[in-house]
Order: C-alpha cells, then sequence, then structure tokens
C-alpha cells in the first residue's frame, strides 16, 4: 500500500490535520493507497504559493519556448514510464488495461501538443488612425484550479494542466480522491522538472472538503471541472462569489443516429463501444441509440450478439468491460436498471456479475433497454455505466427532435452512408461535437472538446483551450 502526500510549494506535505482517506482498487477491493484528506488551509497554502510563484520574477522570466520544452520532457518522462503508469490507472480505475495504454498515450500527445503550442499563441493589430498603433496580447489569467474526475484521470489533468503551464500560469491540481495514483506520479514528474516552486501543486481530498474550497478561493483566477451537473454548478455559484472564469465539462446523454444505409458492422463497433468503454463510465457515452425503425430489429439483434461476446473480469486482466468504480456507483446503476423493468423492456444484460478470485469488486451485465417513451428516465438522465437506451424514429426530423430532446448536448454519432443528410443533421444538433460514420475520432488531441446547453461550456482540447488560460489586453500607443 502507498501513502501519497500532497505537493505544495515544492514540498511534499500531508495534510495539516494528518487525516488520511484510502483508495481502493475497484477490481477487488483490495486498500491500494492512503491520500491526505486536505482541506480549506490545504488548499490555502496550494493558492498563496501559486500566486506566489506567477508574481515571481523567476517564472516570468521563463520563455514561452522554454515553457514548451519543459511540457515535452514530461511527454517524454510519461513515454518512459508508459507502462508502469498504464497498470496505474487501469489499477486505480478499473478500466481494461488496453483502455489505459490508451490514456497514457492521450496524456503523452496532449503535453506534445501543448508545448509545440506554447510559443505559437499570437497576438494582432488593429488599424486605428493614423500616429496610433493598437496591439491585443494574450497574457496568462493567473492561477488556475484543475479539478479531476475519477474516470479519465490522467488523461483530463494532462490536457488541461499542459495548456495552462503552456500560456505561462501556475496551476493547483485537485485529483480525484477516488483515483489520485497517476495524477501523483504525473506530480512526482512535475518535483523533479525544472519548474519553479510553486508552479505546480497538487493537493488531495474529498470533493465537498477541497474541491469546494479550491473553487471558492479568492486568490483563484480561473477553474475547470469535469464531472456531474450538480456539482459543476455548485464550483459556478462559488467562482461567481469572486467574479472568477470557469471551464465546465459535464454530463451527457449522447445519442448515436443509425440509419438503414449505415455500415452495418462499422455501426455496430462504433455503438457498442461508445457505451462500454470504461464500463460505460464516460461523460461522452453514447448512452442513447436512436435507430431507423424499419431496420431497428436487424440492428438491434446484432448489438446483442455482439454483447453476449463482451467479456467481463478485473482491468489488469484486459477484460472487454471492467467494474464498476464502488458500490455507490453500482448501486446508482442498479436503481436504474430497475426503473427499467416499469418504464421500458431488459432486452439483455442487467444482472450483477460475480467475477472469481474478485468478489469484493463491482460488476455488471451491459444492459439494453428498450421500448422506452422519450421523455422517461432513462431515456432522459446520465446513467453512467453500461446501459444502452433505445428510442426508434421514422424520418430525420424525427431522428433530429429525438437527439436534441434532453438537457445536454455534448457528442452526437451520426451513421449514414447519405453525406447530404448527415450534413444536414450535423447543422441542427445542439451537441458540441457530431461524428459522422466514427464515434471518438481516436480521442482527437487537436479537436475542441466541451457542450451545450448542460453539458457545460468552454472548450478543452485542441488550440481553442489556450483561450481558457489566456486573458486578452488592449495596447493603443499614439507616436504623433
Amino acid at each position: 500500500m502507498k501513502t501519497i502526500k500532497m505537493y505544495i510549494n515544492g514540498r511534499w506535505v500531508p495534510s495539516i490535520n494528518e487525516e488520511t482517506i484510502e483508495v481502493t482498487n475497484p477490481s477487488n477491493g483490495e486498500i491500494i493507497a492512503t491520500i491526505p484528506r486536505g482541506n480549506a488551509n490545504d488548499i490555502d497554502d496550494a493558492v498563496k504559493a501559486a500566486k506566489e510563484a506567477f508574481a515571481s520574477e523567476a517564472w516570468r522570466r521563463v520563455k514561452p519556448h522554454e515553457r514548451g520544452y519543459l511540457l515535452f520532457v514530461m511527454a517524454e518522462k510519461i513515454r518512459e514510464n508508459r507502462d508502469e503508469l498504464a497498470e496505474l490507472e487501469t489499477m486505480d480505475v478499473g478500466k481494461p488495461l488496453a483502455q489505459g495504454y490508451a490514456d497514457i498515450d492521450a496524456a503523452i500527445r496532449y503535453f506534445e501538443f501543448y508545448a509545440g503550442a506554447a510559443d505559437k499563441l499570437m497576438g494582432d493589430t488593429i488599424p486605428i488612425q493614423d500616429g496610433i498603433i493598437d496591439y491585443v496580447v494574450r497574457e496568462p489569467i493567473g492561477v488556475t484550479g484543475h479539478i479531476i474526475p475519477w474516470n479519465y484521470p490522467i488523461q483530463i489533468m494532462s490536457r488541461s494542466v499542459a495548456a495552462a503551464i503552456a500560456t505561462g500560469n501556475t496551476v493547483v491540481v485537485k485529483s480525484a480522491e477516488d483515483t489520485p495514483m497517476t495524477a501523483f506520479k504525473l506530480t512526482e514528474f512535475f518535483a523533479e522538472s525544472d519548474l519553479s516552486d510553486g508552479v505546480f501543486n497538487h493537493v488531495t481530498g474529498y470533493g465537498y472538503e477541497a474541491g469546494a474550497a479550491l473553487s471558492s478561493h479568492s486568490l483563484m483566477n480561473h477553474i475547470t471541472f469535469t464531472g456531474s451537473v450538480e456539482t459543476g454548478t455548485a464550483i459556478m455559484k462559488s467562482a461567481a462569489d469572486n467574479i472568477v472564469p470557469v471551464t465546465l465539462e459535464l454530463g451527457g446523454k449522447s445519442p448515436n443516429i443509425v440509419f438503414s444505409d449505415c455500415d452495418v458492422e462499422k455501426a455496430i463497433d462504433g455503438v457498442v463501444k461508445a457505451i462500454t468503454q470504461n464500463a460505460g463510465q464516460t461523460c461522452s457515452a453514447g448512452s442513447r441509440l436512436l435507430i431507423e425503425s424499419t431496420f431497428k430489429d436487424t440492428f438491434i439483434e446484432k448489438i446483442i450478439h455482439r454483447f453476449k461476446q463482451l467479456t467481463i473480469g478485473p482491468g489488469l486482466e484486459n477484460k472487454d468491460i471492467g467494474p464498476i468504480l464502488n458500490e455507490t456507483q453500482f448501486k446508482r446503476i442498479q436503481r436504474y436498471i430497475e426503473l427499467a423493468k416499469t418504464e421500458g423492456e431488459i432486452l439483455f444484460g442487467g444482472k450483477e456479475v460475480v467475477v472469481e478470485g474478485s468478489e469484493n469488486g463491482f460488476y455488471i451485465e451491459p444492459t439494453i433497454i428498450d421500448n422506452l417513451k422519450p421523455d422517461s428516465k432513462l431515456a432522459q438522465e446520465e446513467i453512467f455505466g453500461p446501459v444502452l437506451s433505445i428510442l426508434t424514429f421514422d424520418n430525420e426530423e424525427e431522428a433530429l427532435q429525438l437527439a436534441n430532446n434532453t438537457n445536454y448536448g455534448l457528442v452526437t454519432g451520426i451513421w449514414s452512408q447519405d453525406i447530404s443528410r448527415a450534413h444536414y443533421l450535423a447543422s441542427r444538433i445542439d451537441s458540441g461535437q457530431v461524428f459522422i460514420n466514427n464515434y471518438g475520432a481516436g480521442g482527437g488531441i487537436q479537436m475542441p472538446f466541451g457542450g451545450y446547453k448542460k453539458s457545460g461550456f468552454g472548450r478543452e482540447k485542441g488550440w481553442m483551450a489556450l483561450y481558457n488560460y489566456t486573458q486578452v489586453k488592449n495596447v493603443a500607443i499614439q507616436y504623433r
């Protein structure tokens, strides 16, 4: 069992109250680490350290390309430790090892992408009148807080922290209390780097204590949060008291819209992966299948056949589906499945799975639910498990209406060989990302990611994410 400490102002420290939290492996319930139960006092130390570092001449003198070099070194450290990190992510979250490796590779790409961008964020000039030079620059916003979710810890930490440091900010990371292992490992890499003390800080603790203290701290300049709508709302309210901008990537009830003219095998593969990846514990999970009615029976039969082939077990055994994170999440999914018995019809799955040798893990069969009304809870609410809800349509307009008929708008998949139809739907769907004849585009480090409606606002990933961490200054010079 590993004992993890927080990293504040270049020092490894326990929480001030010396209380700890146990971290368990969701595959078998084994305790794998203890972390400090940080509170408002620990957060205050970290934020003040970051504020002092941001104001220091030492950090100001670091050139943009030098910040990029620091991030390239981080990418290389992750690559050198790829096997260890993949195992840590898999053991911590429970996801299959292949998905753990994919997350590590994505983390490498985030650091590489933002390392290359560090010295390429340009300003602009504005023609005013003769005798005046007017220019616009983007400056770092200051101390940035990064509240990391438990389902993709290394990916989401990497994408926001790399962008923040690339643009010259200082950072306080609050990792998820359930899955802090890879965040701790990245912190070790930062501690070994040439960053000045206080530029990067890592705190741990419960969201309602440490996370709340971070989002409400008066010295914060920006908060990035990925997680539930309820927590995102609370964070936004806290930040508003200090007039602090936030980037929120929240929940989803994302549809895959399947037409009868699709490439069937590609569509099946996309639909199955979109709901079973990380046991469905993904904000962008394709949890709604909107299927053309004339094609429904044929397609669902093939989906059920594919579900029957999926293996379930511990993440390190690299099965197709790993465990649910913990008992709380597991019982939540079970409540929705129980509701399906009255709101719809369970076509496949829905049962608890007992895995020999891992009886203390929380495993569940991938589940398909049919005969739902569009306004039912199972068609509207984020379940966060491997549960696929089916709705049918007869034409494009019905498909569009169903796709937009939730409070969310994160991701949409469209499966059709009719590219005119696909473009038409893409232009009218309320969704931050639309994928046509694919779902996810392999992670797409370069693609801006974020939601419409209650799926949040602001964009992570890609070039646009850099704007989260900068503020615009206009300078006008009269020279005659």
